[in-house]
């Protein structure tokens, strides 16, 4: 074997590898392109891994509809992608759920269901959560928190 063929068999092997990397790194490669502003190319991965389920891309792309970065502000599309994350039990997306409940955002304003997807991230250790929980409570009745919280101990993961 000459040396080119040799060459040319290894560039075809990494471009290969590299390829099958790159595949299964998408969602690092997606989060890293949003962190730096890339919100096209973060959107694009976002939104293949979201569609495939993955509670974490769903949180981001809810994130990014919430805030119109990379897409148009869409209250309805945020909700919509924090509540399949929120469902899988993704914390991120739980706080940020309770909190378009809490505002009346792309959802009819519900301060139980405010009060319980908070109550739920509070309870794994969000401190966002907890403190946007507590403020809450300050606006609701005790009927009110009793039904929140009876929801969030009668909650159960979806797939799980």
């Amino acid at each position: 074997m000459t040396t080119q063929k040799i060459a040319i068999g290894l560039i075809a092997i990494a471009l290969f590898v590299g390829s099958l990397t790159a595949h299964a790194a998408d969602y690092s490669v997606g989060y890293e392109a949003y962190q730096r502003g890339d919100y096209a190319t973060a959107l694009r991965i976002m939104r293949e891994h979201a569609e495939q389920g993955e509670a974490k891309a769903q949180s981001v792309l809810g994130f990014m509809y919430d805030n119109g970065q990379g897409v148009a502000q869409d209250y309805a599309a945020a909700v919509r992608w924090y509540r399949k994350a929120a469902e899988q039990g993704n914390i991120d997306a739980q706080t940020n759920l309770g909190v378009m409940y809490h505002e009346g955002q792309g959802v009819t304003r519900n301060f139980v269901l405010a009060h319980m997807w908070l109550n739920l991230a509070a309870a794994k250790g969000q401190k966002l959560a907890r403190e946007a929980r507590d403020l809450l409570i300050e606006e609701m009745t005790p009927a009110q928190i009793a039904e929140a919280q009876k929801l969030a101990r009668e909650w159960k993961p979806k797939g799980k």
